[in-house]
């Protein structure tokens, strides 16, 4: 019993019959228990995500601007045209709200990988540090 537990340990510490097999399975386990870690992916889904609604409202900004234009020169009834000019507005009201929650999940995601840097090897801390990189605040 003795020596199968021996065994055990052995292969949990990353080595077999004298060899290295690479990250241990403890190592494997430890890493993927870790709380920060699962903080790590939903606090990048969410600056993915809010990256995407802050450049969706841009383009539907500049998309509304051209139908205006577009309403103008088909010289189409006023009427028309001041509600183009309404939801323009409204696209421009979802701006602040969205920059805002974007630099508060930014931040958080970035105190997160401030305070895990011994999980620096993992996959999910790089993805996190790639998306702070291509993410604008702007």
């Amino acid at each position: 019993m003795e020596a199968v537990i021996e065994s055990v340990v052995t292969v949990l510490e990353g080595e077999y019959l004298g060899k290295d097999i690479g990250p241990t399975l403890y190592q494997t386990q430890l890493k993927m228990a870790d709380p920060r870690l699962r903080q790590l992916k939903i606090k990048t889904g969410v600056v993915k995500r809010l990256a995407k609604e802050q450049e969706y409202n841009h383009k539907e900004i500049a998309q509304q601007e051209k139908r205006i234009e577009t309403f103008k020169a088909e010289n189409r009834d006023e009427y028309d045209i001041k509600k183009q000019y309404e939801v323009l507005e409204e696209c421009k009201m979802m701006v602040p709200d969205t920059q805002q929650r974007l630099k508060i999940a930014f931040d958080d995601l970035k105190a997160i990988l401030d305070g895990a840097a011994e999980l620096k090897d993992t996959d999910d801390y790089k993805t996190a540090q790639q998306v702070l990189a291509e993410t604008s605040l702007n």
